[in-house]
């Protein structure tokens, strides 16, 4: 049952969420929202957006005491992968805003308690799984171009791709793979994340309406794909440390972005606050039980 409920969530007659037309207009109107959501916010900063260039800085220092220079560059894009399971606090510091509660940066954490937890988790991991198949496809074409023996160093294997027939192979065929695994990475994500954090309609909704989304809008999805690729890479120099607002920043507009998308429905969406206790009660219910049971006032001491 707990598979059953991953897949298909809370209702299992819920169909598919209804996808609207958008336009080329409303990335740019999440833009302006998602930045004004990271000034409103600008406390998960330290708490947030700070991994994203420390583990660039990491994965720098790892590929070259590891002899896998090689693979710098696939490393480094791939974050986009799994970019969209890593802002998923950012999308509930959206969804709280919205709402009117409270911001503080410790609800961004507070996504476990989410009834779609498990979903989410499922299709954390196979984002996870599509960045490792892009590693091994990276490694697979070096090693076919180049053979076994990694670069010796980042000079000699900047200059060899620059200058030789196998160096733009590797550049062309390389960028074609990793287009192909960032549209499959896109096409099932770009608004399944969202959707779970306001719905409980499990895995397999979700991804299906984020294929929906991408194929009833492919001149708007495309753009918001191109958007996203071009805003981390200018946000990558140098050192990655230009993340620290770009990432944040594009969080905030993909909650927009699913907003203007995926139309609302009430009667399926989460209450204002993830359960509580392990019963699945909202705070509310918590509180009022607590008072009926014990109405007299808490003790001070």
């Amino acid at each position: 049952m707990a598979n059953f409920h991953v897949y298909l969530g809370q209702d299992v007659r819920a169909g598919l969420p209804v996808i609207r037309k958008v336009a080329p207009s409303d990335i740019r109107d999440a833009l302006i929202k998602g930045f004004d959501d990271f000034r409103a916010m600008p406390s998960h900063l330290l708490f947030l957006a700070l991994i994203y260039p420390l583990c660039g800085i990491v994965l720098a220092y790892v590929t070259s005491q590891q002899n896998l220079l090689q693979l710098l560059f696939p490393l480094a894009s791939g974050f986009a992968l799994v970019g969209p399971f890593a802002a998923i606090g950012l999308y509930e510091m959206s969804r709280r805003r919205e709402l009117g509660l409270d911001t503080s940066w410790r609800h961004a954490f507070e996504v476990i308690r989410s009834p779609s937890i498990p979903s989410i988790i499922a299709l954390g991991l196979a984002l996870v799984a599509i960045f490792a198949l892009w590693l091994a496809a990276a490694q697979v074409l070096y090693s076919f171009l180049y053979g076994p023996i990694p670069p010796s160093s980042y000079g000699a294997f900047l200059g060899d791709i620059f200058s030789s027939g196998r160096g733009w192979a590797l550049i062309v065929i390389g960028c074609f793979i990793g287009f192909c695994f960032a549209v499959i990475a896109f096409s099932i994500s770009v608004v399944a994340f969202p959707l779970l954090l306001d719905r409980d309609v499990g895995l397999a909704a979700a991804i299906g309406a984020s294929v929906k989304c991408v194929l009833d809008n492919p001149v708007t999805m495309a753009l918001w794909g191109l958007t996203i690729a071009a805003l981390l890479a200018i946000g990558s120099l140098p050192l990655f440390l230009g993340l620290v607002v770009i990432m944040p920043v594009l969080g905030h507009a993909t909650w927009h972005m699913y907003r203007k998308a995926v139309e609302r429905d009430p009667a399926h969406e989460h209450l204002a606050d993830w359960p509580a206790d392990r019963m699945g009660r909202p705070a509310s219910q918590v509180a009022s039980a607590h008072a009926v049971l014990f109405p007299w006032p808490k003790s001070e001491g």
